[in-house]
């Protein structure tokens, strides 16, 4: 069996030995499409994180058996065309959980902490200068008896909840779906949550229904002491609104994982801030933890096992 990886680079340090003990595996660190299409043209089995598979690779590969992406979402895969050629298409859930939600609480903790400031305030010389024994003036708040907003309440939104509620905080959730199955919780219009918040938090797929979902108006809407955090997907924020927004002091601040474009340009408007200080940036890692990632490996591994 051969299976190649077409863009491992994106996996980081891990141990690829699961894929090695399968068959004959080779990785590439990264492809271009035309890259990826020679590169295929024998193979088995097709691993990818980010790589288009669309129909040109797809026929380029006329031996593919298996497609198994890194991933959770399979937008990037022509899964039709892929099923029309009777070659499956395996992802991975859950693998990510407990990644995404400490990142989560990074980002709220630095947000609400003011940790940055704190941090430079000693190292500057700052501290050392003043002749008091704290700086006070940085005015950061507790967590316990605010609220917090969660959009999408699955598996990690929940447990989002969870350790929010053991800072105690309390907790309410907009259902993307129009349905609020958890009962453990209010279950809110997308309006009145965003008025109630101190920390909203976003976990939600992007899809029709939550495609630009929080834009200038629902921005308008919330308090301008609360943070908003996503871990979802870069479009369900309206980018230059929310960069806007955070300038004007509409909201405090924001703490971002993902998005639209990424790698996000140069002359993205969360680069072009008059108040950088104000948002915490990550470069789409919240699922990437070492458990996470070598959980991920051994998933897809499985998934060969079973696919083949």
């Amino acid at each position: 069996m051969k299976i190649v990886f077409l863009d491992a680079a994106t996996m980081g340090n891990v141990s690829f030995e699961p894929f090695e003990r399968l068959g004959d595996f080779t990785r590439y660190e990264n492809s271009t499409p035309e890259e990826a299409r020679e590169r295929v043209r024998d193979i088995d089995v097709l691993l990818i994180n980010k790589v288009l598979v669309d129909r040109e690779l797809i026929d380029s590969a006329p031996n593919l058996k298996l497609i198994c992406i890194a991933a959770t979402g399979v937008n990037n895969i022509d899964v039709e065309y892929a099923a029309s050629k009777g070659i499956p298409v395996r992802n991975v859930a859950g693998y990510s959980t407990d990644s995404v939600v400490q990142s989560t609480f990074m980002h709220i903790l630095s947000l609400v902490g003011g940790a940055p400031y704190f941090d430079a305030s000693v190292k500057s010389g700052s501290y050392s200068r003043s002749g008091m024994f704290t700086d006070p003036d940085w005015n950061w708040w507790e967590l316990a008896g605010k609220t917090i907003g969660i959009i999408g309440l699955g598996n990690i939104g929940g447990k989002v909840a969870k350790i929010a509620e053991a800072f105690g905080m309390k907790v309410c959730y907009f259902s993307t779906s129009g349905t609020g199955h958890c009962k453990d919780y209010p279950c809110l219009p997308l309006d009145q949550l965003l008025a109630r918040s101190d920390v909203v938090s976003v976990h939600a797929p992007l899809n029709d229904r939550t495609l630009n979902l929080i834009g200038p108006e629902e921005l308008r809407l919330m308090k301008p002491t609360a943070y908003l955090v996503n871990m979802g997907r870069g479009a369900i924020i309206d980018e230059k609104a929310l960069a806007d927004a955070v300038d004007a002091g509409v909201i405090a601040g924001a703490g971002i994982d993902v998005f639209v474009t990424e790698p996000i340009p140069e002359d993205h408007p969360y680069l072009m801030m008059k108040h950088p200080e104000r948002m915490r940036l990550a470069p789409h890692v919240a699922w990437a933890s070492m458990e996470a990632r070598q959980r991920l490996v051994g998933m897809m591994a499985d998934n060969i096992m079973k696919g083949w």
